[in-house]
């Protein structure tokens, strides 16, 4: 007979959990490191007592929002090249509401993040339980439905022995590198706490294989027939390069056949900025290198690319008309993007194929100096960056469309005379070359992409599939548990700050170093750009007063050296580069967290390089200025591809 084990679903939950593993390349890693929980009435009893008894070798820890601990999650399962995850659990209603924002950022950046959100009692017997979401043309229907749409797998736990299969094809998504994302299995607060017996095999060792398929024979050939007759190829490194580890790689590839690539900000960091074929990121938030290029290059190459639309500036950028693309992606709904001609398999394996064919046609680019002209530009651009300064009443920033109170009146109130590029040169030239930096939405992601450069590779930890703010405070904390012994950064607007960085708590007790540069520049700088820029006045942006209709008044002053200091943080203060670089320095020297104020001047942050970016802007208005602006965007809706 099948021995057994009696347990509360909870309980089989944590120990089957325990038992999981991943192997690449020869390489056994444990998969599941710890559970984050933020226990309310519908786990507290349930798995909170699985956790309480016997939690194995996982790590238990304590959240303050349910998307913040998530995100921690996220940022550790990214960082740890998706060989390693952070399961999350909530209460009903609320809390698990709490991790849908958090599960469709996992999902779109393909990256896996288990959540276990409790749910209403499957007996129906207390309904309407505390917190229930009740829909009166189904009973079935429960706050938790809310996953559906934005997780890769979704499931309800009914009955105790449901958890097997449960669990078993959650695994199936998690460790599938072409379709990991988010995966929810909602817990039933009676049947969490329910008992059955489980054969001891659903508890044995099971180690999910991460295997490189290459492409088919057919489609490789495909490609090299394309790329053959290439004159001015150019490669789109997209996240799917670093997920694979073939970084080195494409280095070589690119090399050998004298093929230029630019990098998306899942991407970046994947190959080496250092690397001469290098052109920095590319698209909206691009170098004018990477862009100019991409102008003329008669085949894209995508390599492990979503294609989004900031990657290919909405499908303008690519201005040859004859102009092909072909994509080597091992999620096929992915590899079919632009109307590319596609080979599906693991990067690595998969670009080593494909040189191989093209060696046997001896082919190399035709490039003749573009690609060194481009990059000289390039860094003349990136040394003017770095040394713009507010030089008094007469400072022109980059961004001119504007409210002209701004700045004179932001520099009077926080004597702040930081600009954005300066400050992120800055960060570049004083922090450890072996650092990593996080960002996510905002102006900041547009500056990062284009200026940040790193050796490290995965040194760059960008956020920018869902451009989810309030990512990068709690993703410190996921980047720190992957990388114990190096330093951490996050560089985060004060918008994004404000809307969510409550896991600074769940780091001061976990005791982990990380540091977190906010950029205060009184609002939401680069949506105040977008608005202005299309002849929209500065509405809702900026941090104002309100006159009782609109936040049109003074600016609103914020110490977010305070805040952290109210977290216990070591804090910073800093009005200028000097000041910056002075506190960077001793930043090295301490051992607990530490924040930074930067009082950064609005309207310093990069802008254009040969890009454009589809907006949906008014057809109709009475102000002349939205109805150019609108021209504008017609005519590049004209010039992109129209799929």
């Amino acid at each position: 007979m099948t021995k057994t084990i009696r347990m509360t679903v909870a309980q089989a939950i944590v120990k089957f959990l325990d038992n999981q593993y991943v192997s690449m390349d020869g390489e056994e890693t444990k998969f599941v490191e710890g559970f984050f929980t933020i226990f309310g009435h519908g786990i507290a009893v349930g798995l909170g007592e699985a956790l309480d008894t016997n939690p194995g070798q996982l790590r238990v820890l304590q959240g303050r929002n349910e998307q913040g601990m998530c995100h921690v999650a996220t940022a550790f399962a990214k960082q740890s090249n998706r060989k390693k995850i952070i399961p999350c659990a909530s209460s009903v209603g609320p809390g698990a509401a709490n991790m849908v924002t958090a599960c469709a950022t996992a999902t779109v950046n393909n990256i896996p993040l288990l959540v276990f959100p409790a749910d209403t009692f499957a007996s129906r017997q207390p309904d309407p339980v505390l917190q229930q979401l009740e829909q009166s043309n189904s009973l079935a229907t429960t706050t938790n439905d809310a996953f559906k749409p934005v997780c890769k797998y979704w499931d309800r736990i009914t009955r105790p022995e449901m958890i097997m299969t449960a669990l078993i094809n959650a695994m199936r998504v998690l460790t599938d590198p072409a379709e990991t994302g988010a995966c929810c299995i909602a817990l039933c607060q009676d049947v969490e706490g329910e008992s059955y017996d489980y054969p001891e095999y659903f508890f044995q060792k099971r180690v999910h294989r991460i295997t490189r398929p290459v492409a088919v024979e057919e489609e490789l050939e495909d490609l090299a027939e394309i790329i053959a007759e290439a004159k001015k190829p150019l490669v789109i490194v997209g996240g799917g390069v670093r997920y694979s580890e073939a970084g080195e790689t494409v280095e070589k590839f690119c090399e050998e056949f004298k093929i230029p690539f630019g990098e998306s900000q899942a991407g970046k960091s994947a190959c080496k900025s250092g690397h001469p074929y290098c052109l920095g990121g590319i698209g909206v938030t691009g170098t004018y290198a990477s862009n100019i290029i991409a102008k003329d290059a008669d085949v894209v190459i995508a390599i492990g690319s979503r294609m989004s639309d900031f990657t290919t500036s909405s499908k303008r950028l690519f201005k040859n008309p004859d102009v092909k693309f072909v994509t080597i992606n091992n999620c096929r709904f992915h590899a079919y993007k632009m109307d590319a001609v596609k080979a599906v398999g693991d990067a690595k394996v998969t670009v080593e194929a494909l040189a191989g064919k093209l060696r046997a046609r001896g082919y190399v680019s035709a490039y003749n100096g573009e690609i060194e002209e481009a990059k000289k530009v390039w860094d003349e651009e990136m040394v003017r960056l770095a040394g713009i300064e507010y030089t008094g009443d007469d400072f022109e920033p980059i961004i001119k469309a504007r409210d002209p109170r701004t700045i004179p009146e932001f520099v009077k109130m926080t004597n702040g005379k930081i600009t954005q590029t300066a400050a992120l040169a800055a960060i570049r030239r004083v922090i450890d070359e072996d650092a990593t930096i996080i960002t996510a939405g905002g102006s900041l992601p547009s500056c990062m992409q284009r200026m940040w450069t790193t050796d490290k590779r995965g040194g760059y930890h960008a956020e920018y599939g869902y451009s989810c703010m309030g990512y990068e405070v709690a993703a410190t904390l996921g980047v720190k548990f992957a990388e114990p012994d190096n330093e951490v950064y996050c560089v985060v607007g004060d918008s994004s700050f404000q809307m969510l960085h409550s896991e600074i708590m769940t780091i001061m007790q976990e005791r982990k170093k990380v540091n977190i540069l906010v950029f205060d520049n009184c609002g939401f700088g680069c949506i105040n750009n977008l608005e202005m820029n299309h002849g929209i006045g500065s509405i809702a942006t900026e941090f104002r007063y309100t006159d009782g209709k609109k936040p049109c008044g003074d600016l609103i002053p914020v110490d977010y050296a305070k805040i952290g200091e109210g977290y216990g943080l070591k804090t910073y203060t800093c009005k200028t580069i000097a000041e910056l670089e002075v506190a960077l320095e001793d930043a090295k020297k301490q051992e607990k967290a530490c924040l930074f104020d930067l009082k950064v001047i609005p309207k310093t942050m990069t802008d254009g390089y040969e890009s454009w970016w589809n907006v949906g802007i008014a057809t109709t208005s009475s102000k002349e200025s939205v109805r150019k602006a609108c021209d504008g965007v017609l005519e590049g809706r004209r010039e992109a591809r129209d799929y």
